[in-house]
This record gives C-alpha cells, sequence and structure tokens, in this order.
C-alpha cells in the first residue's frame, strides 16, 4: 500500500465523531431521495459516505437510528436558520426580517430536491410513526412560534386589527409545506418564482404596510 493511502486511511479513521455523524447522515439524505426511507439500507448509506458498515454501527447501531437522527438534523438545520434571521442585526425593520424570512423560505439550502425528498418522506411515515410525527410535530411549532412572533411585531406596527398572529403563522406554515410539497412533486407547474410569489401574495394582503405585492 501506498504512503499516500495509508495517510487516506488514518486520516478517515481519526476524523471526530461529530464529522462522520454527519458523513453518514448527509449520505442518508442521498439515498432517501433515490430509495425512499423503506427503500435505504445501511450498506447503501455506507457506500454512499464510502465508510465502512462497522463505522456506521458504530455510530448509530441501527437503520432506525440513523432514520431518527437524519430528520432531527434536517429539522434543526432549518430551524437554526430561521432563529438566525430572527436574531440578525442585518434587518433593522419588521419588514427586512419578513423579507429575509420569505427568501430563506426558498433557498437553495431549503428546497434542494434531496433535502425536500426526505421532508415528504418523513410526512408520508409520520402518522404511523409517533416519534417521527413528534420531531416533525415539533420543528413546525418551533417555526410557527418564530413566524407568530414576528407578525406580532408587524401587527402592533400597522394597521391590522383584524389580524391574529398565531392565525396568519399557522396560515403561512401549512402553506410552505405545501408549496414545498408542489416543488417537488410538480416541479413543471410550480416553479421556485411562483412559490416565492404564492407566499409574498399571502403575506402581502395580510400585512400590506410591510410586504408589497410582487408585480
Amino acid at each position: 500500500m501506498s504512503k499516500s493511502s495509508k495517510t487516506r486511511k488514518t486520516s478517515r479513521r481519526s476524523l471526530p465523531r461529530e464529522v462522520r455523524r454527519e458523513q453518514l447522515i448527509l449520505a442518508t439524505i442521498k439515498c432517501i431521495e433515490k430509495n425512499g426511507l423503506s427503500g435505504t439500507t445501511m450498506a447503501q448509506v455506507t457506500r454512499e459516505a464510502g465508510l465502512s458498515l462497522g463505522i456506521a454501527n458504530l455510530h448509530f447501531e441501527s437503520k432506525d437510528k440513523l432514520l431518527i437522527e437524519t430528520l432531527k438534523y434536517i429539522t434543526e438545520e432549518y430551524n437554526l436558520g430561521l432563529a438566525a434571521i430572527m436574531e440578525d442585526d442585518r434587518y433593522p425593520t419588521t419588514s427586512s426580517r419578513i423579507e429575509a424570512v420569505l427568501k430563506f423560505d426558498f433557498s437553495p439550502a431549503v428546497i434542494r430536491k434531496d433535502k425536500l425528498a426526505v421532508w415528504v418522506a418523513f410526512w408520508g411515515e409520520a402518522r404511523a410513526r409517533p416519534t417521527y410525527q413528534r420531531i416533525c410535530l415539533r420543528s413546525d411549532l418551533s417555526a410557527e412560534d418564530a413566524t407568530r412572533k414576528l407578525f406580532k411585531a408587524a401587527i402592533e406596527e400597522g394597521r391590522y386589527k383584524n389580524q391574529d398572529a398565531a392565525i396568519l403563522a399557522s396560515g403561512y406554515t401549512a402553506m410552505i409545506d405545501g408549496l414545498w410539497l408542489d416543488l417537488l412533486l410538480c416541479p413543471a407547474h410550480l416553479t421556485k418564482k411562483k412559490a416565492r410569489k404564492v407566499a409574498r401574495n399571502y403575506l402581502a394582503n395580510a400585512l400590506p404596510d410591510h410586504i408589497p405585492q410582487e408585480p
């Protein structure tokens, strides 16, 4: 074996635990996109990650645990991105923060085909799998709470006496979920630009002083 091959193998073995776990989770996302939840196997994931089955079992013990951690990964990634917008000083006004949320919800990082496929796969199994259901619900409630606080600020600043921030946030969250589903399943019918326009118009009708209609 050449010195460079030995170095590469040693480097792979010495990777930190969290790096290895993320390698396997990212490989799982790719495999779910190709094969669905039931069709994804630990062997496929390790091949995709370029790691051994023993390493996968060491970090996750079973396919079920790996799938649960993958769902946690994508939900936490989304909610951390949303939380970052709420705390970012680059958005000095409520309007600019709402615009940032709209942009984020249709950004390449969020609406990547493989990640949308994972969202949909887990949603489809959530009713029969209480663990998946709890994780998805926790994610939705977190996102809804963040947007509720943002919409509440807009309502207090504007002239929206008939608006309820909680109802507005629930509607926005449900709409975004539906638009993501259509972007994955019906890309010829719904483009990213059209989906973003639908979301913008929803908010522009509810909060016209903060969000302009798209021409």
